[in-house]
């Protein structure tokens, strides 16, 4: 069992609420959200209010606790007016500023995890940003109150950073304002999943996230400004770290953006003191001062990622680049005096007094500064190009075991994507802020850093998703074991010792990284299996279905991948949300078997993903449906060279010492759109004397064909998620089992599993579970006896 108290009187009396039943809330909004379009011209909003009060029936209760509610209606074509009332504000949609005032019916539920070993931790990620219930509701039941609550310093936030959107999307076309509304401002709602894939896949996805990469930025050009205009070192450094403060506040991104301006505050203080060299220091006077606030952020990935990141680099390149390339820097400085010289070695020396004479001979041309100047800057861009590529490595390999561990990702193509995107992110970010700046004197001024900003972030766009689209770049790793990660952060610490000791053990620690990382990409883990028993695990995805088989001999199957229905207008992949990090978790990199009972999007949806991620050897189906989802599946299987093969009721196969009986389709089933529960694929799987039968959402007409076999069994997958349609008296005598598993979604708007059903069950002695109230349930059959188990979660 498990049980989360929240810390607030007020968040623990509004979970008491949120059960589904009907309630009137009055609330106020903490964090507004933008309209996000749907199908058929429809539009959400999705916000974060603060209770006022809660009525249910003639009963209300002020509770003041946090609640995320989705609401839907007509898409929203221009601003609407503050006074309007609430019959002309749902229609079109009103958007909703911080610190409005509603009152709406609504559903409240708690946030549900998925209840798998792998799986994301939603409601505490929830829990941290103040969110203890979720709710939707259509737009048109909203009233919008009179009053304001909230706090004026923040309103003022909210409308800036509001402006800030309109005015970029007036500045560029959707695509590219939906890109710089994450690049500037960490607004990613108009960003589309597989747009923020093709990042994700190319280890670029940090610049599409306010991270400490927009914090160097925008302190790097204003310093230098600053600079330049001959403000002294400390009055720039002030400047510098309040407009770091100020982008803080702007972004509202949470603990990343303040990490980075912590991090840039004691840098620029450390360089007043003199205590440039003691970069490392800076970083752990940072990470401290953030654990003394919260010691539990030190196993949140985010702290981790950012110090990880500076580490690296401040540990192992810049030792390495103190040694090469920034001699040769310093070299190239003032080249026209020759007094200089006298204070390098003879090496450096010699490269002045070899730019000179070329630029010597260069002067009959182009006249006498113009040579020097331009060998030296080019130099000086071929070094800069030289350092940004050795940062890029050890990035690469220093990454690779938090990309594994959090992302199971390889990301092959990382390198030559950051040497693309990262020096075109910094000319976006200050084109881009040129062109904001400018468009509020005159939108004519801003057109040329604007299109500056729109090319840079075309080349940039084009780059990563041509590198993405790279079959090579969707590599993807399973959880990389407790060894290798000890292994692997120690050559990380290795590396960072010997950085600064002779050449020979630089490059041994060099080598100990670069093998780590290699071992995370290129050797998978052992899977967590038994071996000798036959395992049938059924996995938590919500209302649908997927079932992982593992043989004696540690053969794998996957039987369907859950889903979800296009009409809930979900961006939830279950495929590779839910079922990839299950098989990551256990060490599985790949399958044998992927088996899809029928086209039906709870069964299908997740399908892709699987298909891509684990690059099954076989694919099978009980129907060649025309349904145009499982076509385009079709079609996906053959660009991955992933066989499909079709099993009717006869067939018999042998897989790792299992033995599977095909008992439906029949041999003559035609594929039928309108119903394809009639065509599921039904399977009895067997080992020893015991046996298991897998019914995909077979109904009565199919089971009554089943049932005529006597399959009997040990184990039962309810079919169709305990529908009345299914789980037929007839089918239970036959199969006779001791054991079921229902696999349904929490509070689903079918009502599955029926009580008829579980009736049924109860009736015939058979011990049932449910992925809706025990999560991933996974059942041994060694041969003589079943036994079973449910998952354990951290």
């Amino acid at each position: 069992m498990h049980v989360r108290i929240p810390d607030e009187q007020g968040s623990a009396s509004l979970l008491s609420f949120a059960d589904g039943r009907d309630l009137v809330v009055t609330a106020h909004v903490t964090k507004e959200g933008n309209l996000r379009e749907k199908a058929r011209g429809d539009a959400q909003q999705r916000l974060d209010l603060e209770t006022e009060k809660i009525e249910t029936g003639a009963e209300a209760i002020a509770i003041h606790s946090g609640v995320r509610v989705s609401f839907y209606g007509r898409e929203v074509r221009n601003e609407d007016a503050k006074d309007e009332s609430a019959e002309s504000a749902s229609s079109p949609m009103h958007l909703l500023r911080y610190g409005e005032r509603l009152r709406f019916p609504v559903k409240l539920y708690p946030p549900r995890n998925f209840r798998n070993p792998g799986a994301f931790d939603y409601a505490e990620y929830l829990a941290e940003n103040g969110i203890v219930a979720l709710g939707s509701t259509k737009a048109e039941t909203v009233e919008l109150l009179p009053g304001f609550s909230g706090n004026r310093a923040e309103l003022w936030r909210t409308r800036l950073r509001r402006g800030l959107i309109e005015k970029i999307h007036r500045l560029w076309k959707p695509d590219e304002a939906a890109l710089l509304d994450a690049i500037l401002i960490g607004e990613n709602s108009f960003l589309g999943r597989e747009a923020l894939t093709d990042f994700q896949r190319t280890g670029t996805y940090h610049v599409l996230v306010i991270s400490g990469l927009k914090v160097a930025v925008l302190a790097l050009v204003m310093f230098w400004l600053l600079r330049r205009m001959r403000v002294s070192e400390l009055v720039a450094s002030v400047i510098t770290i309040l407009l770091a403060v100020a982008y803080a506040l702007l972004t509202d991104v949470g603990a990343p953006v303040w990490r980075a301006t912590l991090m840039l505050a004691l840098y620029l203080i450390a360089r007043l003191l003199y205590r440039r060299r003691s970069i490392l220091n800076t970083i752990g006077a940072a990470a401290l001062a953030l654990l003394l606030v919260d010691p539990t952020a030190l196993l949140g990935a985010s702290f981790q990622l950012s110090f990880l990141c500076v580490l690296v680099i401040a540990g192992i390149g810049t030792p390495f680049l103190e040694r090469t390339t920034q001699p040769l820097s310093r070299a190239l400085r003032s080249l026209d005096a020759t007094g200089y010289d006298a204070a390098l070695s003879p090496p450096l020396a010699q490269l002045r007094l070899d730019i000179r004479m070329v630029a010597g001979r260069l002067q009959r041309f182009f006249g006498k500064r113009i040579p020097l100047f331009m060998l030296s800057g080019t130099v000086r861009v071929l070094l800069l190009g030289c350092e940004f590529l050795v940062v890029s490595i050890v990035l690469q390999a220093g990454f690779a075991l938090p990309m594994a561990y959090y992302f199971h990702r390889a990301t092959l193509v990382s390198l030559p994507a950051n040497v693309l995107a990262v020096p075109l992110t910094e000319i976006i970010m200050v084109a881009a802020i040129v062109a904001l700046i400018a468009s509020y004197a005159s939108l004519a001024l801003a057109k040329v850093p604007a299109m500056i900003a729109g090319a840079a972030l075309q080349a940039m766009n084009g780059s990563v998703h041509w590198l993405g689209a790279l079959r090579i770049a969707d590599t993807r790793v399973p959880t990389p074991q407790l060894a290798v990660i000890l292994l692997s952060a120690g050559a990380l610490v290795l590396a960072m010792v010997l950085s600064r000791r002779r050449r020979l053990l630089v490059a041994a620690g060099w080598a100990a990284l670069a093998l780590s990382a290699f071992w995370i990409c290129a050797v998978p883990p052992h899977p967590q299996m038994r071996n000798g028993v036959l395992e049938l695990t059924a996995i938590d995805v919500g209302q649908g279905d997927s079932i992982l088989l593992v043989s004696p001999q540690g053969r794998t199957l996957l039987v369907d991948a859950g889903g979800i229905p296009f009409w809930m207008h979900s961006e939830l992949d279950i495929g590779e949300d839910v079922v990839s990090p299950y098989l990551w978790s256990r060490g599985f990199h790949q399958l044998d078997v992927v088996a899809l009972t029928h086209a039906h999007a709870d069964h299908m949806g997740g399908m892709a993903a699987v298909l891509a991620n684990f690059h099954p050897r076989e694919l099978w189906l009980g129907v060649d449906s025309p349904s145009a989802e499982l076509q385009t599946l079709l079609r996906e299987a053959k660009a991955l060279n992933i066989p499909v093969i079709l099993h009717k009721a006869g067939d018999n196969l042998e897989i790792g010492g299992a033995k599977f009986a095909v008992l439906a389709p029949p041999r003559d089933a035609e594929a039928h759109v309108s119903r394809p529960n009639d065509e599921s694929l039904v399977m009895k799987v067997s080992y020893g004397e015991t046996s298991a039968l897998l019914e995909g959402d077979a109904e009565k007409k199919t089971e009554k064909q089943v049932a005529e076999e006597n399959p009997q069994a040990d184990l039962l997958k309810v079919a169709h998620h305990g529908s009345a349609t299914s789980t037929i008296p007839e089918l239970l005598a036959a199969v006779h089992p001791r054991f079921a598993v229902i696999s349904v979604g929490a509070r689903n708007v079918y009502g599955h599993p029926r009580q008829e059903v579980l009736d049924r069950l109860a009736q015939a002695h058979v011990l049932t579970y449910r992925t809706d109230m025990d999560g991933a349930v996974t059942f041994y059959l060694d041969g003589t006896t079943v036994t079973s188990q449910l998952a354990v979660l951290h």
